[in-house]
């Protein structure tokens, strides 16, 4: 967005989020809907790219998007306070380092299963047997 101005077309093109899901934002109220232009298209600010960008930065950390509301609304709030903001970090932190913990076991799960099997042309597959049983 080299202007301070952008539609819709070239804020998803310097966020490197669709349209879409721009237009799904805003329906849900996680950016407020802009003014439009005497022919109907969005016309955003820099605050609104800004705004965007701390979505898609809390998102790819795994953020929910309830999580996210709640972000920006500690952000906007004078009166927060950084543990506020801490703490919903390390919650979403402890979430994550359990579904790690479930991940790794499932990988050890599926190594044993893949291991038990020698792949080839029989009819009796293991992995099939361990599952049913």
């Amino acid at each position: 967005m080299a202007a301070q101005r952008a539609t819709i077309g070239a804020l998803a093109k310097a966020t490197g989020i669709k349209i879409e899901t721009i237009r799904y934002y805003e329906r849900i109220k996680l950016i407020p809907s802009p003014p439009r232009s005497e022919g109907g298209q969005r016309i955003y600010e820099e605050d609104d790219r800004k705004r965007l960008a701390f979505i898609k930065r809390c998102r790819e950390l795994g953020f929910s998007l309830d999580d996210v509301r709640t972000l920006l609304d500690l952000r906007q709030n004078d009166n927060r306070t950084c543990r506020e903001v801490k703490e919903k970090t390390t919650t979403h932190l402890r979430t994550v380092r359990t579904k790690i913990a479930d991940l790794k076991r499932m990988e050890r799960a599926l190594n044993t299963l893949a291991q038990s099997c020698e792949g080839g042309d029989d009819t009796h597959c293991p992995i099939l047997e361990q599952l049913f049983a």
